[in-house]
């Protein structure tokens, strides 16, 4: 497994990690998956065997059982692991139980570490932004957890590009703990992280970690033109909460990741994972599985590199029009605005 640096911080994480979202499978995630914490064991068994030793959960996720299933997974073997997870989103009725407040980070922060049966976090991340807490209380009692232990290193999620450069602004000014990661969606049918938030990650420092690496689960090999929709599939049931694409886009790009498919030997899953792999600023991959076939298939995207040409077909196949300013900065000053990749 390829070790990366997580922006600009020494942290090193492997250039895929595993997303628990299917832990727990409890409200409206059990679409996702109903891992219980016996199977949850045995994929962590496979992945530190492949050397995955990142696990990425969140407090909302299975309202908290996803947190839990992963304590119990890792118990005895914490030393081995990176622990990851996430709050700011509702987590409760109260009116400080949502948020990046001080009343609110202080509280979830000590409940994910109990449901963790942990004492630390890795990774921190603010599950996205909140626009009525001041940047200055969310960075300084993020300082404060970071002075006591509690969490190691801090990043974002569901942020724009603003709203990160206002934060690492107050950050520098102030001397507060800098965000290293921003936990982001990026695809081969979603690139909007492109137009914005990866210069910003380049010039600031923040790696990436990509959620939804494979579109929500539209390139898996399941949807293909002219096909019907696969029966068994979480699609259906959360596609409401996950990234919109038109269908045409995701079959043009189905399409040439076939061609480049026949090429390689490698299935749809392992291509569009590569592809995301060559990418500046990508720091690791946060693969799910429900079982442990889709584990191995995922692993399969390490150890093997896609050609230029065979990138340049994914590129082409995968692109969009750009939204203002940036179809204007790339067609009529390229000179002084040159994209990020």
């Amino acid at each position: 497994m390829e070790y990366r640096r997580l922006g600009r911080s020494g942290l090193m994480v492997p250039a895929l990690s595993l997303g628990t979202g299917t832990f727990g499978g409890v409200g409206r995630l059990a679409a996702w998956g109903t891992t219980d914490a016996t199977e949850a064991r045995r994929l962590l068994d496979i992945c530190l065997e492949a050397g995955v030793s990142m696990f990425d959960t969140a407090d909302v996720y299975s309202l908290g059982e996803s947190e839990r299933v992963l304590g119990e997974a890792i118990k005895g073997r914490r030393d081995k692991v990176l622990v990851s997870t996430k709050a700011t989103f509702r987590f409760g009725d109260g009116p400080n139980d949502i948020g990046s407040s001080r009343q609110h980070l202080l509280a979830a922060i000590d409940a994910s570490l109990s449901r963790l049966g942990t004492d630390y976090i890795d990774l921190f991340q603010l599950h996205g932004f909140d626009a009525f807490t001041p940047p200055e209380e969310v960075l300084s009692t993020l300082d404060v957890l970071v002075r006591a232990g509690k969490i190691r290193y801090v990043g974002v999620s569901n942020f724009s590009g603003w709203h990160l450069m206002k934060s690492l602004s107050v950050a520098d000014k102030h001397g507060f703990p800098r965000y290293v990661a921003n936990q982001t969606y990026y695809s081969l049918i979603g690139r909007d992280y492109e137009w914005e938030l990866m210069p910003l990650g380049l010039d600031q420092g923040l790696g990436a970690v990509v959620w939804s690496p494979l579109g929500w689960g539209r390139l898996t090999g399941k949807l293909r033109r002219g096909q019907p929709k696969p029966e068994v599939s979480r699609l259906p049931k959360t596609a409401e909460f996950g990234p919109p694409v038109p269908d045409e886009h995701v079959y043009r790009v189905v399409d040439a990741i076939d061609e480049v498919a026949k090429e390689t030997g490698k299935s749809v899953t392992q291509i569009a994972l590569n592809w995301l792999l060559q990418r500046p600023t990508v720091s690791t991959l946060i693969i799910g599985a429900r079982n442990e076939a889709q584990l191995r298939e995922n692993l399969g995207a390490v150890g093997w590199s896609l050609t230029k040409d065979q990138i340049a077909k994914l590129d082409a196949a995968s692109k969009v029009t750009l939204p203002y300013p940036y179809w204007h900065q790339r067609t009529t000053f390229t000179d002084r605005n040159p994209p990020a990749v």
